[in-house]
């Protein structure tokens, strides 16, 4: 079952992946490149007071210089349109945290900045994002009391570690303190509507502490989502607490400039996560809701950024409406992605050619195909970083046909974080594995090392010829060269009904000669959940039955094929047992091809 290749190409990109060294600007066309963005727009007073607050003049020194330090207060109440998650509110109003279908109680749960926590339950309960979702569950006057318990808990643990001391441990990552910051801020009221004075004047006063910290500590922030966190915290508390002008043009020169460093041309952050994308939108509809609250007009970049990020995080939503699973994301359910895309105001359309982000989708009748065409994200920017390169997710109607494993960022709740690891390797993805290796180096703390560094990307459209149109995808790597002297090239043709794809996975030598010898691979296809795979006679087919009562059949050109045990993590961070099907076996290194089918036979 050979597919030819057509010599005629009509779209190509080549995708590079910088060296940590190289200091020379890449062309446009061929990197993921930083987007330039600047400040606001500011007279010559406010440069001045945004210079001097840098230099560590006070707000209230610079704004009022002459009259007694004012009190502590919220400015204005904030009502953000992004709405949290009741059925882990409702927990919380039941004395427990949810993290990813796990529960912790509340009333044995160690709030100390020293606590060994999961990465998912630090996030939770040092950043304060329990908030909204303990918000969205019942009315406010029913949930104050649950806020309340876990702020006197909180702030307890945390007291001996204040600004005066240094802070330390998770509690006081940059990222944490920001997005805790930030959940004060927008949940102010939820906090501050019981009647304990004392612990009004408490939390004000951690407030006004925490947003000091934030100004000193920016610069220690653990990659640019951490940072970004930390900016639209210092800008938000310039605009909501007393004599703030001077912390909020500060923040806004320094939120500007992380936005242009966090994001790419085509509007994907440069981690390449799904999860990170939704987490630079939701900061950003927060920030813009403060300015709201305010009656201040957000600067345009922040409107302009929320247009730039919503498109590209609809190109990899699948026919159910939740998202693909990639660099380390789980499918993501389609009530999250549309509740935060509405509370985001922006109507777009997905994009099909992410070739900066380093996604390509096609949409063909009821199937929907998502390829990762780019090399993985550079260690700085990588937070759960995935070898998944030239991996593709086919989805037909609501049903996920292949798919990648997914689920790394929440390992720590039902995901064991011993398996974190293994769920970012290249057989964790549907894609081919040589030699047991991955195509790029997964190292530990969500980093990735050597391997890929250059993708080449061919798109184009078949006309049909007494058949029908279909869409042609053609990519290579090179993270197989160094060691096995073999460069990686995927072919995908969808029919435009999407009723067939067809694939055909070629290694051809790097150099102008192959080596001797010979090398294993596997060429896996993780199935769907509630996918039924059935081996065909031969060897060489497998038969898919569908949930939904539809069959499809899996042809094999050569090699032989076999069904073997996997797992899927959803979008509530559920491990799920799945099937794959394996192509493996041994190849020469002067290279080979592997031509298979994916057709629906009813």
């Amino acid at each position: 079952m050979a597919i030819p290749l057509d010599p005629h190409r009509d779209e190509s990109l080549t995708v590079e992946r910088p060296s940590a060294e190289a200091s020379a600007p890449l062309d446009p066309g061929r990197a993921l490149v930083l987007s330039d963005f600047e400040p606001p727009a500011a007279n010559a007073g406010e440069r001045l007071i945004r210079l001097a607050y840098r230099l560590g003049i006070s707000g209230p020194a610079l704004t009022a210089p002459f009259r007694k330090p004012v009190r502590p207060r919220l400015l204005a109440t904030v009502d953000s349109p992004l709405r949290g998650d009741a059925v882990a509110g409702t927990a919380l109003r039941a004395g427990h945290f949810l993290v990813h279908g796990v529960k912790a109680p509340i009333g044995q749960f160690d709030f100390s900045p020293s606590a060994k926590l999961a990465p998912p339950v630090e996030r939770l309960v040092h950043g304060f994002t329990w908030l909204r979702d303990l918000e969205a569950c019942a009315p406010r006057a029913q949930c104050t009391p649950t806020a309340e318990r876990v702020l006197i808990a909180w702030l307890d643990a945390n007291a001996e570690q204040g600004p005066k001391a240094g802070k330390g441990g998770a509690a006081w990552k940059v990222g944490h303190a920001g997005q805790r910051m930030l959940g004060w801020l927008v949940h102010g009221p939820l906090l501050l509507a019981g009647g304990d004075k004392a612990l009004r004047t408490r939390l004000l006063a951690a407030m006004t502490e925490t947003a000091r910290w934030l100004d000193r500590h920016h610069r220690k922030a653990d990659g640019r989502p951490e940072a970004l966190a930390a900016w639209c915290a210092i800008t938000a508390a310039g605009l909501l607490l007393p004599d703030g002008k001077p912390r909020r043009l500060f923040g806004e020169a320094g939120l500007v400039r992380t936005l242009g460093e966090l994001v790419g041309n085509d509007g994907g952050v440069l981690s390449r996560s799904p999860l990170g994308q939704m987490e630079a939108i939701a900061l950003l509809i927060d920030l813009a809701a403060c300015y709201r609250a305010t009656r201040h007009d957000p600067p345009r970049t922040i409107e302009a950024m929320l247009q730039l990020l919503v498109p590209p995080l609809l190109t990899l939503v699948h026919g159910d409406g939740g998202l693909g699973s990639w660099q380390g994301a789980g499918a993501v359910s389609a009530e999250r992605v549309e509740a935060l895309v509405k509370a985001s105001g922006v109507r777009a359309r997905p994009l099909r050619d992410c070739r900066q982000w380093g996604y390509q989708r096609v949409v063909a009748g009821p199937a929907v195909l998502q390829f990762d065409a780019a090399p993985p994200p550079l260690a700085k920017h990588a937070r759960h970083g995935c070898a998944s390169t030239l991996a593709f997710e086919l989805s037909h109607g609501p049903q996920r046909l292949i798919v990648n494993c997914g689920g790394a960022a929440f390992a720590g709740g039902q995901v064991p974080l011993r398996i974190e690891h293994g769920l970012r390797t290249t057989a964790a993805h549907s894609t081919l594995v040589l030699g047991e290796a991955n195509s790029t180096a997964v190292l530990i703390n969500g980093k990735l090392g050597a391997g890929v560094g250059e993708v080449e990307v061919d798109r184009r459209t078949l006309a049909g010829e007494g058949a029908p149109a279909a869409t042609r995808l053609e990519a290579s790597h090179d993270g197989y060269g160094p060691r096995f002297g073999l460069v990686h090239r995927r072919i995908l043709i969808l029919r435009d009904d999407g009723s067939e794809l067809r694939g055909e996975d070629l290694l051809v030598p790097a150099g102008r000669k192959g080596k001797r010898g010979k090398v294993s691979y596997a060429l896996r296809f993780h199935l769907g959940p509630g996918v039924e795979a059935a081996a065909g006679s031969g060897g060489r087919g497998a038969t898919l039955a569908l949930p939904d009562g539809g069959y499809w059949q899996f042809v094999a050109g050569d090699g032989a094929l076999e069904i073997e045990e996997s797992l899927w993590v959803d979008g509530d961070g559920r491990p799920l047992p799945i099937q794959q099907l394996v192509l493996q076996g041994l190849m020469s290194r002067g290279g080979g091809s592997f031509s298979w089918l994916l057709k629906k036979i009813r």
